[in-house]
């Protein structure tokens, strides 16, 4: 195949992954998924604790004593407090603020012959203990090195989940497990949410735990959270294949089954979130999958999603390592590269991908540029990209290349294209038009909205000029006829968006128009106003009097129904020494009351013309005998005017005739 393989590869490792000491007998490995921190736990500490995050300004070191083996270790929203569980009956503390006393302190979970599962910080000073009975939601107190119980909740675990983006903890009840228990917890407050029950592909006789922790995960798609299950095939069951099943989860209310995705294949499966498409990776194919919850499939109670894409792997990333050869006395740099979906990585939300054997975290991205050319329809395409991060240049690239094809039949695709990209562009506006009329509103002290954040999704009429529209009017061997064509297309969809047309496009059409002497449909555009008045417009067809003399007509015409042009079109008339029509022109709009005689009476001047500055020379005396009851020009109001009239009828006196009646 001509396509290179980097270009088949939609999915890949970030560039700087966090690197951290490898898993080995004497190093543990620890990933707290609230703070994104992988903990290098050597000999239970006493040889040292490293902290990497995902920032290196996030580093931390220090020792601990060897007090057991450690089972769970994290710390607190901004490094504050650490905990650290070594029993099944407690969690231990030590405090990491300045000034505070570094001395650990432990708290016993309360329920009596309760095993600790494991913990969650909720907040910087808040943390939940997750019991086989039940949760317990203290306060940490570091100065009084105590903590306080806030709440607690009897009911039986099996394992649970945490989500720290929404402060979400998910229980596993009942003895199939499949009864699923969430928690929400803010601002000191743990309150209950409706439980849901997952179902189960087969349930077993007689019950016992049927769902795996390994098959649950939360995660937020698009603001929303959903409790995501890996449900595997039965060998009863009329799907022969594996899915995903999205529940979701709102703050109040029933949890609902809302989305299937259709894995098409059976196995090892792992789930990530990146850029809120669901990427499900296949263990034995060692390759992965994308779904996108927001492209619509046919209507059903229950949205059926099939892969936006082929399954591709992830592309290998290739991990420098150092090898000193001793005899040589210089260290050579060889590379590794890692299997994609090796079995050796763990997975966890969103978007994190750790090698706990090499020591490395990564974030996962998803390239856009390979999906271009693997998505063929270009509707559906532009959905998908429409709602990516980092979308606008892929975006203008694929509108380049729908018009580069120059093909008729293509302009149905092109009008899809450009109207999904103008509904983006004014949801955007409408937006912002909101957030201003609330600002500058009397009720400013109420709700305060928040300025819509322009996404790179919104793609504006500069954008579109700029990265697309010029350079496509520009190409060759594509005929005038369906540039012309797109552009009005372009046009056509900015309007019924109610959209404002900017004059850089229309003048992008009259070039075109006039390049080729298509002088009938220019004047059939400005006559039905497909092309909405302006005075950059009117301005523009002016400038085509020499090529096309109708064009001068049309243009006053246009000023004309501007209304808020009268002054342009004084000066127009006057240039092209048409000082009647000027005249008549500024008598209909009822302004010759306020207008400067000294104006027309130079441009009747200039024209040679004794009669016509004797006729506009009348005209003004005739008014200053309506306004003032003289017909004599008025020198206080501006006596240059004044000298300008009488100097000039001094000379052109003798040689006036009197218009004979």
């Amino acid at each position: 195949k001509s396509t290179s393989t980097n270009e088949q590869h939609y999915l890949e490792l970030c560039e700087k992954p966090v690197q951290f000491e490898h898993a080995s007998n004497v190093n543990n490995v620890f990933f707290d998924e609230a703070n994104k921190q992988v903990f290098a736990v050597r000999s239970g500490g006493a040889t040292g604790v490293v902290v990497k995050g995902p920032d290196d300004k996030n580093s931390v070191a220090f020792r601990m004593d060897d007090k057991g083996e450690v089972k769970c270790i994290k710390f607190s929203i901004g490094n504050k407090i650490l905990a650290v569980q070594r029993t099944l009956k407690s969690v231990d503390f030590i405090n990491f603020i300045p000034d505070y006393p570094h001395t650990e302190f432990t708290q016993e979970c309360k329920t009596k012959n309760a095993n600790v599962l494991g913990f969650c910080w909720t907040n910087w000073n808040e943390i939940v203990f997750i019991t086989d009975q039940g949760i317990e939601f203290y306060q940490v107190f570091p100065d009084k090195r105590s903590l306080k119980l806030l709440k607690s909740q009897s009911i039986n675990v099996n394992w649970y989940q945490y989500c720290p983006e929404t402060t979400v903890i998910l229980l596993s009840t009942t003895v199939q497990g499949n009864i699923l228990q969430p928690f929400a917890f803010r601002n000191g407050t743990m309150s209950k949410m409706s439980k849901f029950e997952i179902e189960l592909p087969v349930v077993p006789k007689p019950a016992k735990l049927s769902l795996s922790e390994r098959d649950i995960a939360m995660a937020t798609i698009y603001g929303q959270l959903y409790v995501m299950y890996l449900k595997h095939h039965s060998k009863t069951a009329n799907s022969p294949s594996a899915e995903v099943v999205l529940y979701h989860l709102p703050r109040e209310g029933a949890c609902k089954k809302s989305h299937v995705l259709k894995l098409n294949t059976t196995g090892k499966f792992a789930l990530n979130i990146v850029d809120n498409l669901v990427v499900v990776h296949h263990q034995s194919s060692q390759t992965s999958m994308i779904f996108d919850i927001k492209l619509k499939e046919p209507d059903c109670a229950v949205n059926t999603h099939q892969p936006v894409l082929p399954a591709r792997s992830i592309h290998p990333y290739r991990i420098p390592k150092l090898k000193v050869y001793i005899l040589q006395f210089s260290v050579l740099t060889w590379t590794l590269t890692v299997p994609p979906d090796s079995s050796s990585w763990s997975v966890f939300q969103p978007d994190i991908i750790i090698s706990a054997s090499e020591g490395y975290l990564w974030y996962l991205q998803v390239k856009l540029t390979p999906t271009v050319n693997l998505l063929q329809d270009k509707g559906k395409l532009m959905d998908f990209l429409l709602r990516r991060r980092d979308c606008k240049m892929v975006i203008l690239s694929v509108c380049s290349q729908i018009l580069e094809g120059g093909e008729k039949g293509s302009l149905p695709v092109v009008a899809t294209v450009f109207d999904k990209l103008n509904q983006v562009y004014k949801e955007y506006l409408e937006a912002e038009q909101s957030y201003a009329a609330m600002e500058s509103g009397p009720s400013r002290g109420g709700a305060a909205q928040k300025r819509p954040v322009r996404t790179q999704a919104v793609i504006d009429q500069s954008d579109m000029y700029t990265h697309v529209l010029s350079s496509f009017t520009e190409g060759k061997g594509v005929s005038h006829k369906f540039i012309i064509a797109v552009l009005m297309e372009y046009i056509r969809s900015l309007n019924q968006f109610q959209i404002t047309v900017q004059h850089y496009l229309y003048e992008l059409v009259i070039k075109m128009l006039v390049q080729h002497n298509l002088f009938y449909m220019l004047h059939q555009f400005l006559q039905y106003h497909v092309l909405s008045d302006s005075k950059p417009l009117a301005c523009l067809l002016l400038s085509l009097e020499s090529t096309y003399p109708p064009a001068h007509q049309l243009s006053l015409d246009m000023l004309k129904r501007l209304s808020t042009a009268n002054d342009e079109i004084v000066e127009v008339l006057l240039s092209k020494q048409q000082v009647l029509g000027a005249l008549r022109f500024i008598r209909s709009v009822g302004g010759h009351d306020n207008v400067s005689a000294r104006k027309f009476l130079d441009a009747a001047r200039q024209t040679g013309d004794q009669m016509l500055f004797y006729t506009v020379f009348r005209s003004f005396q005739q008014r200053n005998q309506r306004l003032r009851g003289s017909p004599s020009f008025n020198p206080g109001k501006n006596t240059d005017e004044d000298t300008q009239v009488h100097e000039t009828l001094k000379i052109n006196r003798s040689r006036i005739i009197q218009p004979q009646i």
